[in-house]
């Protein structure tokens, strides 16, 4: 029997005609194809790595589980810049970077994932594997959602910044979680007649003074406040209580913190 050949061999992630869509600039669903997910493997689930790295010589994960060792897991790039790679080894749970050296060969850098679902608590700059399992109860919402945010539907829209809104009372310094502010939250803006949440960038951030302006995680909600699960917990408990979620999303800004998009 021939020995089987590399993980990042045997999953083809992303297919030729995501290549396509993703060159003209048309893919909308890329965090289903970029970034780190969990998929079936030969001995249970394994994780699938993706990251877009055009002006790349080489990309490798590096994470807790091979000793931050660029040599352990390189990836396999393509010509559209997208490289690849599959690792038995990372589970939910797994810290990562991607160690990105630049075509010259004069820089090299350990990158977070801008399209990782969960990021390690600032000041720490990893990015975490993680699955975005949820049980939603917000039916009754997205049976409605279309009346209530057509363009003819009123709309009463109260902005907040997640972080600043309210506190603990009894240590003001220590942010509330996304389970503490969900019920204060819905009640607030059910009792003062809005008919939409919109929320500052929750998105993962470096500079909490920024309020979320300076990405690093896109997709990832701040970790500051709780997990992903959390997070889905607080639009599901606005959701019941009958309150839109608008989020802001700022892809435009970016930090020049050396995990983030700068040179990447």
């Amino acid at each position: 029997m021939s020995a089987a050949p590399p993980a990042a061999e045997r999953v083809a992630a992303i297919s030729g005609h995501d290549q396509y869509l993703f060159r003209e600039g048309t893919h909308t669903r890329l965090y289903e194809k970029l970034g780190a997910h969990l998929v079936p493997g030969r001995n249970g689930m394994e994780t699938r790595f993706a990251v877009w790295a055009p002006n790349a010589r080489s990309v490798a994960v590096v994470g807790d589980f091979n000793g931050w060792d660029p040599r352990a897991n390189p990836m396999r790039g393509s010509d559209a810049g997208i490289w690849e790679a599959t690792i038995a080894q990372a589970a939910a749970g797994s810290i990562y970077k991607y160690h990105v050296v630049s075509k010259d060969g004069a820089r090299r850098t350990d990158k977070a994932d801008p399209f990782a679902f969960r990021c390690e608590q600032p000041p720490r700059t990893g990015s975490v594997v993680w699955g975005l399992d949820y049980e939603w109860k917000d039916a009754t919402w997205m049976r409605g959602r279309g009346r209530v945010n057509a363009l003819e539907a009123p709309w009463s829209v109260y902005e907040v910044h997640m972080g600043s809104w309210r506190r603990d009372p009894a240590d003001p310094s220590r942010l509330l979680s996304y389970g503490e502010m969900a019920p204060m939250l819905a009640d607030y803006a059910k009792r003062m007649g809005f008919t939409h949440v919109e929320m500052l960038p929750v998105m993962e951030h470096p500079f909490y003074g920024s309020w979320g302006y300076q990405t690093t995680g896109y997709f990832a909600p701040s970790s500051r406040q709780g997990t992903p699960q959390d997070f889905m917990s607080l639009v599901d408990v606005l959701h019941q209580a009958g309150i839109g979620v608008i989020l802001d999303w700022v892809p435009s800004h970016f930090p020049w913190d050396e995990h983030g998009l700068g040179f990447f």
